[in-house]
């Protein structure tokens, strides 16, 4: 089984040292260790060479759609220069997606652009930079550190982000919440129900006022509520766009959920054992949307849209995209290919369009109507589209 046994050596050091460690401490060695870690290391995470696909990887009409509504963020705004700021990039699909749109469709909002990237793996820098060489090359993008871009005005961005932050893993037992702790057992890394390790997990679970049920376990994404406290801080005036699998918390917390919805990626394959494949699988955890929106607003961002990814796409105009798409493709089989491929996007089962929500705030903007917020009624539906 693939693994970097190095890396397991180092984590069961770690155990041994401090008699266990916290799931979050041993997520987070897994995914960012700055060696070993999943997302520091050189390896194809995205893709169909890779371990599972982004909205952004699947057609680029996600990422010219969503320039739509930066066009419009900056004519909300009025000014003259717009910094559309997003962190994880990944290897800079969305980006270059979101660009070429602008250049093509809206040249006047190209011009006034900034693309700044935060990004903390070297290998995904590198591949970034190989497929943005022409928006480099312009004075497009450019990389920087998070505090780089105090007081910015645009959008903050971000694409599956948040799920990949650790996650402290905890269990309501005999009425109490107990904190899941990794330690060595007779097969290798094993659990045990201790004390909460930091006061944080009450605070948060008061902030949405919610715990799990008897029995059950759920994740708490501490890392989400510090990192929202910091995008709200760096934010001089704009907007705040979050893209990620996630819900609000009466429904992660709902008592039917009894394990919570932790998940490991590897090859297109889903397993719940985080103690296999150690540096070589990808581990989520669906987001706190409630917690999200209930941080930002104690920092002073007001909640404009909350929405599943299918309403976000149809407003911004999924179905007059796809029409002209498809008129512009004479071959009827790769017509309809296109056609398959596109419905990923937007239908709720064995697709994206219900399981991937967005989230847009804003600072200093008032509560203006967003494009993406559409109705669908007033959306119509080609015939013989679907």
């Amino acid at each position: 089984m693939e693994e970097k046994p190095a890396l397991r050596t180092l984590l069961c050091d770690l155990i041994a040292e401090r008699g266990g460690i916290s799931f979050a401490q041993f997520m987070e060695q897994c995914l960012y260790h700055p060696v070993y870690g999943y997302y520091t290391s050189a390896r194809t995470r995205i893709g169909k060479e890779g371990d599972f696909f982004t909205s952004s990887s699947v057609h680029a009409l996600f990422g010219r759609l969503i320039a739509r509504q930066l066009n419009q963020m900056l004519q909300l705004l009025g000014c003259g220069e717009f910094t559309i700021a997003e962190q994880g990039a990944g290897e800079g699909h969305l980006c270059g997606d979101i660009l070429d749109a602008a250049a093509e469709e809206f040249p006047e909002f190209y011009a006034c652009l900034n693309y700044r990237i935060v990004e903390i793996s070297p290998d995904h820098q590198q591949r970034q930079a190989a497929n943005l060489a022409n928006h480099l090359s312009a004075g497009r993008v450019e990389w920087c550190s998070f505090n780089d871009l105090q007081g910015m005005q645009g959008c903050f961005l971000t694409n599956e982000l948040v799920d990949a932050f650790p996650v402290h893993l905890v269990e309501k037992r005999g009425g109490e919440l107990r904190e899941v702790f990794v330690v060595h057992g007779e097969q290798g890394f094993a659990e045990e129900l201790r004390p909460l390790s930091t006061d944080k997990i009450a605070d948060y679970h008061r902030l949405v006022e919610l715990q799990p049920a008897e029995g059950n376990r759920s994740e708490v994404n501490l890392e989400a509520l510090a990192w929202m406290k910091d995008v709200a801080g760096i934010l001089g005036r704009g907007f705040v766009m979050t893209i990620d699998y996630g819900y609000h918390a009466e429904e992660l917390m709902a008592p039917y959920r009894k394990t919570g919805t932790l998940l490991c990626y590897h090859r297109h394959q889903t397993s719940e054992d985080p103690y296999q494949r150690v540096g070589c699988q990808d581990i989520t955890a669906h987001i706190d949307f409630t917690a999200l929106q209930k941080i930002g607003e104690q920092q002073g961002l007001q909640s404009l849209y909350f929405g599943e990814q299918y309403r976000f796409l149809m407003g911004l105009g999924f179905f007059e995209a796809l029409v002209e798409l498809q008129a512009s493709e004479p071959d009827p089989q790769k017509a309809q290919a296109l056609r398959m491929t596109l419905k990923n996007l937007i239908l709720p089962e064995g697709g994206m369009g219900e399981s991937f929500k967005i989230l847009v705030q804003g600072k200093g903007v008032d509560a203006p109507e967003l494009l993406c917020a559409r109705k669908i009624r007033d959306i119509g539906v080609p015939s013989g589209m679907f």
